[in-house]
């Protein structure tokens, strides 16, 4: 992270993967950096290990919770809640302009917003807009690899050409 990016993305938390080799979405199978390419917010495919290059673009990672885990699925509700007062701290510290969440259920129990959708969020993070994104882990069947990269270029273009 650094201040004053144009987007911070904001995982759910690491596997136990990324939490062993340091790397945010370095699972083999994550969708992460192949959908950032595939959306344009990078001229080409960034490994895992090349994370800090986003700074480069304007962009920054974190996760809501830290705990490394097999599935987002073993956090609990108050783990996550915990992690939006962890996430508002970070971004009222850094003042991006966008905080993308990645995973609708994540951001629907953390931030108590039970019918959210993907996309942009009404509420603000400070003073940062909300979207929220498909979680790209390879265990999220709902989105397969074409519609994520349609979602994920929306926000690209929403924050390369905002509306006047």
């Amino acid at each position: 992270m650094a201040p004053d990016l144009r987007v911070l993305f904001c995982g759910i938390n690491p596997s136990l993967y990324a939490g062993a080799t340091g790397h945010h979405f370095s699972r083999p199978g994550n969708r992460f950096w192949p959908t950032l390419h595939a959306a344009g917010f990078t001229a080409r495919r960034l490994a895992p290990s090349e994370g800090r290059t986003l700074l480069e673009f304007g962009y920054g990672l974190t996760n809501l919770v830290a705990r490394a885990t097999a599935s987002a699925a073993e956090l609990t509700a108050a783990e996550l809640a915990s992690g939006k007062g962890s996430l508002t701290a970070k971004v009222q510290h850094h003042r991006p302009q966008v905080v993308a969440i990645l995973g609708v259920g994540a951001y629907r129990t953390a931030f108590s917003r039970p019918s959210a959708v993907i996309g942009p969020q009404e509420e603000l993070l400070g003073s940062a807009l909300v979207w929220v994104l498909p979680n790209p882990s390879g265990l999220n069947a709902h989105y397969p690899p074409t519609k994520m990269v349609a979602v994920y270029r929306t926000l690209r273009l929403a924050v390369e050409d905002p509306p006047p």
